[in-house]
């Protein structure tokens, strides 16, 4: 996922491909929330799709734009669904963008993308959990986690082999971008 010579010397480039990715994640997590609840899941539960943009971003541009990214979902949850969900997006997001990061950095190879993928949903779960604890003002919120744990593993097993599956096209994507 590395970028190519000349994009790392034009800002621009970095520019671009990060807007493209901003709106690949905002369209994947709009199409996210028109998905019906599923029965038996946590309230609120969705797979994470947004998140292989946020990885991929992680992996090619680097921490500061995939946080980038993470920061604008958070906008767009705050201007289409309030202030909750904008803290709770952006409370997982960030979490969940630095250990991406991270982890692509250093233990890409032993743990894949779908080990990082669920690594890092577990990740963004614990920091929407911290966001919740500070909204309704108490710690016994934390007895969720079980059940967002195994949901993190669930949707992140989910989400690292869709990230293996489109990782070609966004690469693609990329060098189109940067001929």
């Amino acid at each position: 996922m590395p970028l190519p010579t000349d994009m790392k010397k034009n800002p621009v480039f970095k520019i671009a491909l990060a807007a493209i990715l901003c709106a690949q994640a905002l369209a994947l997590g709009w199409l996210e929330g028109l998905l019906p609840p599923l029965p038996m899941l946590p309230p609120g539960a969705k797979p994470g799709f947004s998140n292989i943009i946020t990885m991929f971003a992680a992996g090619s541009l680097g921490l500061p734009w995939a946080l980038t990214v993470a920061v604008i979902k958070g906008a767009f949850a705050f201007v289409t669904r309030g202030f909750t969900a904008s803290l709770m997006s952006l409370s997982g997001g960030i979490l969940s963008a630095v250990a991406m990061w991270l982890l692509l950095k250093t233990a890409r190879k032993k743990l894949g993308l779908m080990g990082i993928s669920m690594i890092c949903a577990i990740c963004h779960n614990a920091g929407q959990l911290a966001a919740a604890a500070l909204i309704t003002g108490t710690a016994k919120i934390v007895y969720y986690s079980p059940a967002l744990i195994v949901f993190g593993l669930l949707t992140g097993a989910v989400t690292g082999i869709v990230f293996r599956a489109v990782m070609p096209a966004l690469e693609k994507q990329k060098k189109f971008l940067f001929k």
